[in-house]
């Protein structure tokens, strides 16, 4: 899905929800390779602008990077009647992914200070393998997570991801995880419920 198109949908999708004529949505998808800049993103954490196609975004956050093999879930949820409360609902996304991420065997955690989830590597070190980047109007969600399923990751190489520098990124396959995106979806759905009760 190319990114226009999909921010295009969620800015209807969000604006229908707000006005009662839309039910809530998490929408599973891939990009073709593209980095986006979010809110906070700096100038020089763009490392190579004609790599690939560069968007801005209104989301929060800084650069990211999407692509073939990475699951994007755009979620839109009504905050009105859940609970108006962003930071509940950025730990919400992070424990579904979390949830996920353990259907797998990978201990994904988060990082005082750094936004996304990481695992533990070898040798003390430890790399991002999903990322949130959310943005509310009049309280409902949009834009979401990013889940590192077998990308390219040298296609990471291009930005300093969500302007973190000194750590890399991994992914499921990285990790041995030889999960395909179907399977990654089903976790992703068996994991939301218990999350995001109503």
């Amino acid at each position: 899905m190319d990114y226009p198109d999909a921010v295009d949908f969620m800015e209807q999708r969000v604006e229908a929800i707000r006005n009662g004529q839309a039910a809530e949505c998490v929408w599973l998808l891939e990009h073709p390779p593209l980095y986006t800049a979010g809110t906070s993103a700096a100038v020089d954490e763009l490392l190579d602008a004609e790599r690939f196609p560069v968007y801005r975004t209104g989301r929060g956050g800084r650069y990211t990077y999407h692509g073939p093999g990475q699951r994007v879930a755009y979620v839109m949820l009504d905050l009105r009647r859940r609970g108006p409360d962003v930071r509940a609902y950025v730990q919400a996304l992070e424990a579904w992914l979390t949830a996920t991420l353990a259907r797998f065997g990978v201990s994904g955690q988060c990082r005082a200070g750094r936004v996304g989830i990481w695992v533990n590597l070898d040798g003390g070190r430890e790399a991002k393998i999903a990322a949130l980047g959310v943005r509310v109007r009049r309280w409902i969600t949009y834009h979401g997570v990013a889940l590192n399923v077998n990308p390219e990751l040298s296609h990471f190489d291009g930005i300093v991801p969500c302007g973190i520098a000194g750590h890399g990124v991994t992914s499921l396959h990285a990790l041995g995880v030889t999960a395909g995106m179907d399977e990654v979806d089903a976790a992703l759905r068996d994991t939301f419920g218990p999350v995001f009760t109503t």
